[in-house]
């Protein structure tokens, strides 16, 4: 059993300017790539024979996991389908690049060094130690297995951020903090919780990432969007929040169904076995906590403004998931409806919340993943049931232990993800900058960082 099942049972100038910053970057990434050839020669397992041969029902593991993982990945759509639709026209095709590319930076940032940080051999409870570039004794079907599961999950991290900086950071910007979060910040606290790491040692329980893939993600972007500030436009001179529409809501909705579709690979997924028949539970759990958040925002919203808001029901579905994704195995079916109306609540209270503080979160980034996640973990230690890893939460007679541990993990990843988000983006501003001028900002970045628009039809061109 490799070292990620065992843990994880318990994502025109400026164009010219850019391919100059990021020349440096890719060579690096060439030069080892190639140095880290010699390293595969010496295979484990390449074929799976010997997997076969030691474990004859390995295979449906294999498909249960690639397949859970293949769904992981067709969230990028869904993330990208979200940002443009909550998002501005002007935008679009600078959206769509960077949900690819941070799914290409981040694959190749944790094959050279995020998968070693987050699964290599444990130093101290810190940190992993071995299998970079997955070379070596790593040469085996099963770690190769598990690395496809675990990269969509890294990515998943990264991409979130996306929504929070969306329509004023700058491409270049995009593509080093990708890397960062994929080699660095992910995997070490990925290795806490799911590497055996000491957040592990302490009974921390998240069992498909509240914390580790959502609360980091959504925190990291509330760092980015507080350094980046507000777009403009966004505030009057009274400082007074204005709405900036998105200029798609049925590429919105798309992309909630999808990501909704690709969470029953996110949660059952994190099984790590076709075997465990758990899945059913967590499935279902997975699905009653999107519905009630979804139910819950709609109509706290209502309350509010008499209106049927769509975005705040469709952002009430992604809480739900959020919420749920952390308990998902650890609580019965009416747990998950109470956890995923509290989501649903929390995600409204908090994008009014953060718009009136003046962050300007343009998909409501933080509020889904940041503050879920965090109501992700502490549910564990609310409302598990004992029936699943010996889980037992405070409303179940399992006493303040489990929630304590919990709370550990809250405190670690606030501390780690802001702190280091915050500092990331503030160094990546004082020595290159990280916002795009005012003049294309306004214009919008299709044109300027990429030269070209999502929708050229509608753009009228002076001859």
């Amino acid at each position: 059993m490799s070292a990620a099942t065992q843990f994880r049972s318990d994502r025109p100038k400026e164009v010219m300017s850019m391919r100059k910053g990021m020349l440096p970057l890719s060579l690096g990434l060439a030069a080892i790539l190639v140095l880290a050839i010699p390293a595969f020669a010496f295979a484990a397992d390449p074929t799976g024979a010997a997997t076969l041969e030691a474990d004859p029902g390995a295979p449906v593991d294999f498909i249960w996991m690639l397949v859970a993982a293949f769904l992981v990945y067709f969230m990028q759509a869904g993330f990208a389908m979200v940002e443009a639709g909550f998002c501005r026209a002007k935008n679009a095709t600078n959206l769509m690049m960077k949900n690819l590319m941070d799914f290409v930076m981040g694959s190749l940032a944790y094959f050279v060094v995020g998968w070693a940080f987050m699964y290599g051999a444990d130093k101290a409870g810190l940190i992993g130690t071995s299998q970079f570039l997955l070379g070596g004794d790593a040469y085996d079907v099963t770690v190769y297995r598990d690395f496809m599961f675990q990269v969509v999950f890294a990515a998943t991290a990264a991409t979130i951020v996306s929504g929070a900086v969306a329509e004023r950071l700058k491409f270049k910007s995009y593509l080093i903090y990708s890397v960062i979060i994929s080699a660095v910040i992910y995997p070490i606290y990925g290795h806490w919780v799911w590497g055996g790491g000491w957040l592990s040692s302490l009974g921390h329980h998240d069992f498909a990432g509240s914390g580790v893939v959502h609360a980091l993600g959504g925190l990291i972007g509330l760092a980015g969007a507080v350094v980046l500030g507000p777009r403009f436009g966004k505030y009057d001179k009274n400082g007074k929040p204005r709405a900036i529409p998105g200029h798609s809501i049925p590429l919105a909705a798309l992309g909630v169904f999808i990501l909704w579709f690709g969470w029953f690979g996110f949660n059952p997924g994190s099984t790590l076995s076709g075997h465990d028949l758990r899945m059913a539970v967590i499935a279902l759990n997975t699905n009653m906590a999107a519905a009630a958040g979804a139910a819950s925002a709609l109509l706290l919203i209502y309350m509010k403004t008499k209106k049927f808001d769509i975005g705040m029901a469709l952002n009430g579905a992604l809480a739900g998931l959020v919420g749920i994704t952390a308990p998902c195995a650890v609580v019965s079916g009416g747990g998950a409806v109470l956890i995923g109306l509290v989501a649903g609540v929390l995600v409204v209270v908090s994008i009014l919340t953060v718009e009136n503080l003046g962050v300007d979160d343009p998909v409501g980034a933080f509020s889904v993943h940041g503050v879920n996640g965090i109501w992700g973990l502490i549910a564990v230690g609310l409302f598990a049931d004992g029936t699943y890893g010996d889980i037992t939460g405070l409303f179940y007679g399992g006493g303040a232990d489990q929630l304590w541990a919990q709370l550990a993990g809250v405190g670690t990843v606030i501390a780690w993800a802001f702190g280091l988000g915050f500092v990331m983006f503030k160094l990546m501003d004082m020595i290159m900058g990280i916002r795009v001028s005012p003049e294309e900002e306004l214009a919008g970045l299709d044109i300027d960082e990429h030269g070209s628009s999502a929708y050229p039809n509608f753009i009228l061109v002076e001859e």
